[in-house]
């Protein structure tokens, strides 16, 4: 079984889950998607609007009140290791498309992502009969519980730059609370999730419990968050869409959650591992397979003084040694920027920060500048990975999340004096510590305002682990059981003896 035929023209047309069946926009109107390693169309996925939102929040609310209802947990179960095995069977196509569609390199989408797909589909599988209430003692006169229930329809917004981890993580714990969905992936990478639609029918869900819909975010989006029937949104990507969220849901009180931007701070104490610390803070943290397009890019690396100027020079080198081209060749290292407008406004920040006074130590080209007017990605939306030295904190490029291959170092002299320009942020999302004092990493870990911090280590996630952010970068968690509590709502039991 492929997942992807393309038309007699050559074009990928992919179609909506709604109600079990694979449907267009009822309008019949469609959205190009682009190859961001060549700019040009290779796919088309369903414009949808608010009637396409409405039938599907229809169905998973039918859904939600029929057979999945009376579905035991054991039985949830079972199909989300369904799904599991079959994401498995097809992880080498769906890595395919994903690279194909938003330009992170093969190497990670079919090593990393695709294999976690089936991992936090077993890990909440494994979660969906373990959820319980509580007995309390009040009196003698009473007998009080508790029982957790699922909340309902819940509305899942996918961003572009990772799209099947996501929906797995997501997904896959709205499911085993036994909740129902209704999926939006983001208009400018939708192709790897509608391709993956048709593994929930063959796993066994029935009719309405999933339910996938491409479309704008101003058009299909707008209408999934302010329909009265969804209970939760659960929402990664920027932070100034979710407050556009936070304002359009506010009539229906739906309950919200948020993985939202970062601003993280890599800091380097002057007794870490430096081999460690220059892979930790360069390819394993901002010039990834996504070209830095990650919410935990560590794009401000703190850097304590006697080492700077070392370090510097090393993360420089690192910077120059990555392998830049075609996402689909397993060699290939970093990918393009994933749409036209991200890398317009990545290069717009690489201008800026020669402009705010810091120097470039490695990198600032882009398209064909970087790729040679002869090679067949000169059109595509390609960054060096760049790298800012003596920068300061309060530089835009230091403040904004830029969202691409493009870091800043800044030197520090204290620990206090590191912690102070870490926490300085309106984002709080992670923050990477390298050192070899185990104290000092006691305190930085509690000194530190963010959702997550490593300890020498950086960008490690996993499914058991809960992920999220304060300030800024959000609120409520992804993975691990604690995600599973956003799906669920107490109901308090007094029965009086």
């Amino acid at each position: 079984m492929s997942l992807l035929l393309p038309a007699p023209d050559g074009f990928a047309r992919l179609e909506n889950l709604i109600d079990g069946k694979r449907c267009p926009a009822l309008s019949l109107e469609r959205l190009a998607s682009v190859d961001p390693s060549i700019g040009e169309t290779w796919a088309e996925i369903p414009s949808s609007g608010s009637d396409d939102i409405a039938a599907a929040v229809d169905a998973a609310k039918r859904a939600f009140s029929g057979a999945w209802s009376d579905l035991p947990a054991l039985g949830r179960a079972g199909l989300l290791r369904n799904l599991a095995g079959l994401f498995a069977d097809h992880a080498s196509e769906l890595a395919r498309i994903e690279s194909r569609d938003n330009g992170r390199a093969l190497a990670e989408t079919s090593a990393g992502d695709l294999p976690a797909v089936t991992q936090i589909l077993h890990y909440f599988a494994g979660a969906a009969d373990k959820l319980m209430g509580d007995t309390v003692q009040v009196s003698p006169a009473s007998f009080n519980f508790t029982v957790v229930e699922a909340v309902g329809v819940v509305g899942i917004i996918i961003p572009w730059n990772a799209p099947l981890s996501i929906l797995a993580a997501k997904v896959g714990a709205a499911l085993a609370a036994g909740c129902t969905v209704v999926v939006k992936p983001a208009e400018q990478a939708s192709c790897s999730i509608l391709a993956a639609a048709e593994l929930f029918e063959h796993a066994g869900f029935p009719p309405g419990v999933v339910n996938i819909v491409s479309g704008l975010g101003s058009t299909a989006g707008d209408s999934l968050v302010r329909h009265p029937d969804v209970r939760k949104i659960s929402f990664t990507g920027s932070t100034a869409t979710a407050r556009r969220i936070t304002a359009a849901s506010a009539d229906s009180l739906t309950q919200l959650a948020f993985e939202l931007g970062g601003k993280s701070a890599n800091i380097v104490f002057a007794d870490a591992d430096l081999d460690a610390a220059e892979l930790g803070v360069s390819t394993a943290s901002v010039f990834t397979g996504g070209a830095g397009q990650t919410c935990v890019a560590g794009s401000r690396i703190l850097i304590e003084r006697p080492i700077y100027e070392e370090m510097v020079e090393r993360i420089a080198r690192r910077a120059s040694e990555v392998r830049i081209g075609d996402p689909m060749d397993l060699e290939t290292q970093m990918g393009p920027i994933a749409f036209d407008r991200q890398y317009d406004k990545v290069r717009d920040y690489i201008a800026l920060g020669s402009q705010e006074g810091a120097e470039i130590a490695f990198g600032g080209r882009s398209g064909e500048a970087l790729m040679g007017a002869g090679s067949p990605h000169a059109g595509g939306y390609f960054v060096e990975p760049t790298f800012f030295r003596d920068a300061r904190n309060d530089m835009r490029i230091c403040r904004e999340e830029i969202f691409g291959p493009v870091a800043s170092a800044i030197p520090f002299d204290t620990e206090e004096e590191a912690v102070a320009l870490a926490n300085d942020s309106s984002y709080g999302l992670a923050c990477g510590v390298w050192t070899s004092d185990l104290k000092r990493a006691h305190r930085a870990i509690a000194a530190v305002k963010t959702g997550v911090v490593w300890v020498n280590a950086y960008r490690r996630i996993h499914w058991a682990l809960p992920f999220g952010g304060v300030k800024e970068s959000g609120y409520g968690r992804d993975s691990g059981l604690e995600s599973l509590r956003g799906y669920l709502h107490t109901k308090t039991a007094w029965i009086e003896l």
